[in-house]
């Protein structure tokens, strides 16, 4: 019998401009009869520490005073078999040549979504994806990812993906947790250790999953699954 799973999406340093070398798309996912359990039990973390249901997880508020907040978060990812995460780095994004392979930064970007999703897709199963909302072009990127995700899949009347569509992470705590996860291997790939709260919670996830976040894991890997992409000049 196949499952229906909610696929949560996150990214972050993916324009062509923004001065950042590293980037990275990542996402959680779960089967939908699971998303109200898990939400409930990351709400009830952030009871146990004096926060309200609304306070947003976000990577950029790791900080000492709440370092032991998001070290459960990390434990809540991992004790949790039915949450799985999955993360594309890319190393260098200012040595690609888009020209070189008949491309914009936004066809390349779409390849990067699809190689990022494709792993986690069973043809047996299905899918709804969502990403979070970040910019005005976003309706038409969501649309245009569905068609680009669907097509490489052959899954042409959109039975596998059922949908793509944007949320906002402030209301999803599981798209929350994405953005912790993929802030945390952004964090370890740049290099740029300068928060010991930051480094404590990325050596949790290193400890958790056994795996440093700067290497690919094996394609099968379904908890923590990473895949640094190496540039060809710029081929997904």
């Amino acid at each position: 019998m196949s499952e229906l799973y909610n696929v949560y999406c996150d990214e972050s340093c993916h324009l062509e401009n923004d001065r950042q070398k590293v980037m990275a798309l990542g996402a959680v996912w779960c089967p939908i009869s699971k998303r109200r359990e898990i939400a409930d039990r990351v709400r009830d973390i952030k009871a146990r520490h004096g926060l309200s249901p609304q306070h947003e997880i976000k990577w950029t508020n790791v900080s000492p005073g709440k370092l032991n907040f998001y070290l459960d978060l990390v434990d809540l990812f991992f004790d949790d078999d039915d949450l799985h995460f999955r993360v594309l780095v890319v190393p260098d994004k200012t040595v690609l040549n888009h020209q070189g392979f008949q491309q914009d930064h936004d066809q390349w970007y779409y390849k990067m979504y699809f190689t990022m999703l494709k792993t986690i897709f069973n043809p047996h199963d299905r899918y709804r994806v969502y990403i979070d909302i970040k910019d005005t072009q976003g309706a038409e990127k969501i649309r245009k990812l569905h068609d680009v995700v669907c097509n490489n899949l052959y899954d042409f009347s959109k039975n596998i993906v059922q949908q793509v569509s944007l949320v906002d992470s402030a209301q999803v705590q599981q798209q929350q947790l994405a953005d912790l996860l993929i802030g945390a291997t952004m964090y370890v790939n740049r290099g740029e250790l300068n928060s010991t709260a930051k480094e404590s919670v990325v050596k949790r996830i290193q400890e958790r999953s056994g795996y440093s976040l700067t290497r690919t894991t094996l394609p099968r890997e379904n908890k923590c699954n990473v895949f640094i992409w190496q540039s060809n000049g710029g081929r997904g």
